[in-house]
């Protein structure tokens, strides 16, 4: 047996902690709420210590992710240009996706018409202007 860390728990570890810090979460804030030290959790990050699944559930809730996302599934989604997967793994977009779920109607229209004015025309808009 290898003592060399699993390529696929350094990866697991390393998607972790790519998460922790897009959610500006500390080592210690992730420890407590995951019930392990923080030595255990820079032990997961690197690929040292696999992550049982038990607490990968502690782990995804606490970072507001769901466990599957650490296993690489997402990160292809978002690697095929998937704008919900990526918007999902930035800390300004988890709190722009919950404030724009607690808007009234109105104010979403509005946010998209200044959203799509800040950065042009979508996809879709293109293509009715192409039809019309």
């Amino acid at each position: 047996m290898s003592d060399l860390p699993d390529p696929f728990d350094v990866a697991l570890g390393a998607r972790i902690r790519k998460r922790r810090e897009a959610l500006k979460v500390t080592q210690a804030q992730l420890a407590a709420a995951a019930e392990v030290t923080f030595q255990q959790i820079q032990k997961y990050e690197r690929g040292v210590n696999r992550v049982s699944a038990a607490r990968l559930a502690l782990i995804a809730a606490f970072l507001q992710a769901h466990p599957a996302d650490f296993y690489g599934y997402a990160d292809q989604a978002a690697d095929a240009g998937d704008p919900l997967s990526q918007l999902r793994r930035t800390h300004d977009g988890l709190e722009l996706a919950d404030s724009f779920v607690k808007m009234s109607e109105d104010h979403r229209r509005s946010l998209i018409s200044i959203v799509r004015a800040m950065t042009g025309p979508s996809a879709g808009d293109l293509a009715r202007m192409a039809a019309a």
